[in-house]
């Protein structure tokens, strides 16, 4: 019903409310902050705005899923972006070791997305491992306190994949100068390493996929459902432990391509996971706990700010501005800029 009269409301009518919104003045305020130090700096910024905005908003995307359709508060989605990075080091670093002594135009175009693709599946493969051993059992054992429960186990999982890499792998860095070995591309003036061209390029490309699953598909509407109300999805006939078990597949292989995309900026190494983790974070609280669609905006947001704050304070700030803007939003709008779509605690 209110959707209804939503549509029948003049299109300017409901601009107008939107833009008055927190939501609304904060995307124009981060436009016009972003226009300026453009002007003032150089289109550098809207170009490492957007390239690292498009991976946050992949890591923030799986993150706010399963918070808003499993009422999980994630502390080891750090570690799935750790996981999808070794997987893309150990699968791409043989192929470029092998390429460099016998070249291939071919295999060196197609080597990198093969490594991507494949952590993809191990970080998907990793979710549902973790659902269906962990989550799973503990849902038909308990629901009280499950969102303290939940975070508990999330945080020993990230305590256990940390040291166990730690542990196989050691504490060196593995990492790579680059996927492609060509020259940077230059735009607006900017040079623009096809490493970053082609992370901003997946991230759309599966962004538009992932809302084109969620909305067009009969699967999609049935994670929204149950995201909506889980007895109410039970009892028109979807499979809750399909779509829980899928919800975490694509939360964590979402989060283990950005590892993998970003690896020549992020080498793999035990606690690799932290910063995005904390990002991820950010942006979730910033949009609203759960708010699947707003924590693609979000990601641009907070990479804005990390990009303004290293270039006009310093790099050591980086994270820093981030984090007052999260205290200054959980005092005045602790539900985010465009309001949680999770259950309360007392709902659950």
């Amino acid at each position: 019903m209110k959707e209804e009269k939503l549509l029948k409301e003049p299109f300017l009518v409901v601009f107008k409310r939107w833009m008055m919104s927190a939501g609304g003045i904060t995307i124009t305020l981060a436009v016009v902050a972003a226009i300026i130090a453009t002007i003032d700096s150089g289109p550098f910024i809207i170009v490492n705005t957007v390239v690292t905005g498009g991976m946050w908003a992949l890591l923030s995307l799986g993150l706010s899923l399963v918070f808003g359709v499993m009422n999980i508060p994630n502390f080891a989605h750090g570690e799935f972006f750790l996981i999808g990075s070794m997987t893309a080091y150990f699968v791409f670093n043989p192929m470029r070791l092998y390429l460099n002594d016998n070249p291939s135009a071919f295999l060196s175009a197609i080597a990198p997305f093969l490594g991507i693709f494949l952590a993809f599946l191990v970080g998907a493969l990793m979710g549902i491992i973790m659902e269906k051993l962990i989550f799973s059992p503990l849902r038909k054992r308990s629901r009280d306190q499950w969102v303290m429960n939940s975070f508990l186990l999330t945080v020993g999982i990230s305590v256990v994949i940390i040291n166990n890499i730690q542990l196989i792998w050691g504490a060196n860095f593995k990492g790579i100068p680059s996927y492609w070995n060509v020259d940077p591309l230059e735009f607006l003036g900017v040079r623009l390493s096809v490493d970053r061209l082609a992370a901003l390029l997946l991230s759309v490309i599966t962004l538009a996929i992932f809302w084109y699953f969620m909305r067009r598909t009969q699967t999609g509407r049935a994670v929204r459902a149950v995201a909506q109300d889980e007895t109410g999805a039970l009892l028109v006939g979807i499979n809750l432990n399909k779509i829980l078990s899928l919800t975490m597949a694509l939360s964590a292989g979402l989060a283990a391509m950005a590892g993998a995309s970003l690896l020549f900026m992020f080498p793999a190494y035990p606690t690799a996971g932290l910063k995005p983790l904390y990002v991820a974070w950010y942006v979730v609280i910033l949009v609203g706990l759960g708010n699947v669609s707003a924590a693609v905006i979000g990601g641009f947001i907070v990479a804005l700010l990390q990009t303004l704050t290293s270039y006009y304070i310093g790099t050591g700030w980086e994270d820093v501005i981030p984090t007052a803007v999260i205290i200054i939003m959980l005092i005045f709008k602790p539900s985010g800029l465009f309001g949680s779509v999770v259950k309360g605690v007392h709902e659950q």
